[in-house]
């Protein structure tokens, strides 16, 4: 499968500068070595595209774990999709700082990034070079491509499938796109292969295409929990739209939390449970196959020997290990000593790191509740919810100790019951009766028992936003959120916003991150996000 994915690859030469025009992807060989229609001659070939679209989430080159690198510009592991998303998504908040220097990283939570900002700018570069791949996927598996090369009919039935995979995963990359930089360049099938300047689409119109791409896919796609692991399906999509119904006020101005309801419930019916298992065992190294799989609408996958990088996982467990804490008890050969979190998270859990709500994952041997040093390790608590050991505490798949098995839930069934709480909560419509038991079944889970378990007159915004950060913290979820509650820029406050130890409210403007210099620089068709 991967001798295939890099042979295709070779016939597109799908080429991407991250120091040029992001958006100018789609360039040809300059030689005869190999077509594209050749390429495709090999039945597997179309798989193995398709499994190079999900790869792009976790991997960062055609190699692994470095050495052949998809962009140029900075580091392979720091470029990672995955690992460049959670940073955009958790340094920004409340719930995690880096202690590292490297560049501009820090700038992330302190909430003073500019349009030069690398991370941002190779973020950017992530989502258009994903773009890129998709749509020279659906270019290559149009009617007219097929039947020129005589596809088999039962070929053709798998393609159609991959096809409407295809079309999630750009949807899911334009989502990334709308949630982080609003007003994008924008690109399909339908544009020209080669050098042009994409035109900037406004905020608006790219939620109605995501949200339109979404609903024809709908009822093309694998049917919920019928695809493989991995793989989306209809109630990823179902999510996909929930995520982007819960945030259309902020997107378009217009509230859609019918919809989410609507959404919500159809995920809640499609089979996908909550499994008896502890709420940790979600993060582990076999969480692929310990019971929990059954609540992952949507995965990021990882394998210690098979998908290799120093972003995703890697870094998610390598660097949240350090200080006092045995790296060997996390499956891994040493700690990158990074990533912490702030006090903020940690008073959101009664009796803090002591909680009895098993979701209160903090390391605390020699590390102190309250950062004075964002550099110093020991200052913050740590976070131990990802980890590459199974339930039985034996490590992952590689014997080195670098790479770990863990997947990254992107979309999980938690989620769907948050969102449906809150839509209720936001007078939406549904049940007060199903939003309570929602949240008491994963409370139930936590607690161990019905000890934390809330009623109605509990259910309020205030406990939404609190609770989906007990819930959903590391998960790449909290900036959206935060944004959405009003509580990311101007108003809310966490230790070392704003550059400073307790924490100050930052500019409005920074609810969208600025579009990058060097693309302003080339593309005229763009027009920088309001404050950068």
């Amino acid at each position: 499968m991967l001798r295939t994915i890099k042979t295709v690859f070779i016939a597109f030469t799908l080429v991407f500068f991250a120091q040029s025009c992001e958006s100018d992807l789609d360039l040809q060989p300059e030689d005869n070595r190999l077509t594209a229609d050749a390429a495709f001659e090999e039945p597997g070939a179309y798989k193995a595209f398709l499994a190079k679209l999900y790869a792009g989430l976790s991997v960062s080159g055609q190699q692994g774990p470095a050495g052949d690198a998809d962009l140029s510009g900075l580091d392979e592991g720091f470029s990672n999709y995955m690992r460049l998303y959670w940073s955009m998504q958790e340094l920004t908040t409340d719930e995690a700082v880096i202690g590292w220097s490297d560049g501009t990283i820090k700038d992330l939570h302190a909430q003073t990034w500019t349009s030069g900002n690398e991370f941002i700018r190779t973020m950017y570069s992530r989502i258009f070079y994903q773009v890129a791949l998709t749509n020279e996927f659906l270019r290559q598996t149009s009617d007219a491509k097929l039947d020129a090369r005589g596809t088999e009919a039962s070929l053709r039935g798998d393609i159609q499938k991959y096809r409407a995979e295809a079309r999630f995963m750009r949807a899911l990359t334009y989502w990334h796109a709308l949630d982080l930089f609003g007003n994008v360049p924008f690109v399909t099938e339908e544009d020209p292969i080669g050098a042009f300047l994409p035109q900037q689409i406004q905020r608006q119109d790219l939620f109605d295409y995501i949200e339109t791409e979404l609903l024809a896919i709908e009822g093309e796609i694998t049917g919920a929990r019928l695809n493989d692991y991995g793989r989306a399906d209809q109630a990823a999509v179902w999510m996909l739209l929930s995520k982007l119904y819960i945030n259309a006020e902020v997107y378009t101005g217009t509230a859609r939390y019918s919809d989410v309801v609507n959404y919500t419930s159809k995920i809640i019916e499609s089979g996908y449970s909550i499994a008896d298992n502890p709420y940790y065992h979600l993060f582990l190294a076999d969480n692929d196959t310990n019971g929990t799989e059954s609540e992952v609408i949507f995965p990021i996958t990882f394998d210690g020997l098979n998908t290799q990088s120093f972003g995703g996982m890697t870094f998610l467990i390598h660097a949240a290990v350090g200080g006092s804490m045995v790296p060997a008890d996390y499956g891994i050969n040493g700690g990158w000593a990074g990533l912490r979190t702030t006090s903020k998270l940690v008073d959101k859990f009664p009796g803090e790191a002591n909680s009895a709500d098993g979701r209160a994952l903090f390391y605390t041997d020699g590390q102190t509740k309250e950062i004075t040093n964002i550099s110093n390790f020991t200052n913050g608590y740590a976070v131990e919810k990802f980890r590459n050991v199974d339930v039985n505490g034996v490590a992952g798949s590689d014997p080195t100790g670098d790479i770990p098995d863990t997947d990254f839930p992107m979309f999980r069934l938690a989620d769907a019951y948050l969102m449906y709480a809150e839509a209720f909560v936001r007078g939406a419509g549904g049940s007060a009766t199903n939003a309570v038991n929602y949240i008491n079944i994963l409370r139930e889970r936590a607690y161990g028992n019905t000890s934390g378990n809330i009623t109605q007159s509990s259910l309020n915004l205030e406990f939404i936003l609190a609770e989906r950060s007990r819930e959903l913290f590391w998960e790449a979820h909290r900036r959206t959120d935060l944004i959405r509650f009003g509580q990311f820029s101007d108003q809310g406050l966490w230790p070392w916003k704003g550059n400073v130890a307790q924490g100050r409210t930052t500019e409005s403007f920074r609810d969208l991150m600025p579009l990058p210099a060097t693309d302003l620089g080339i593309n005229t068709n763009l027009k920088q996000n309001q404050g950068y």
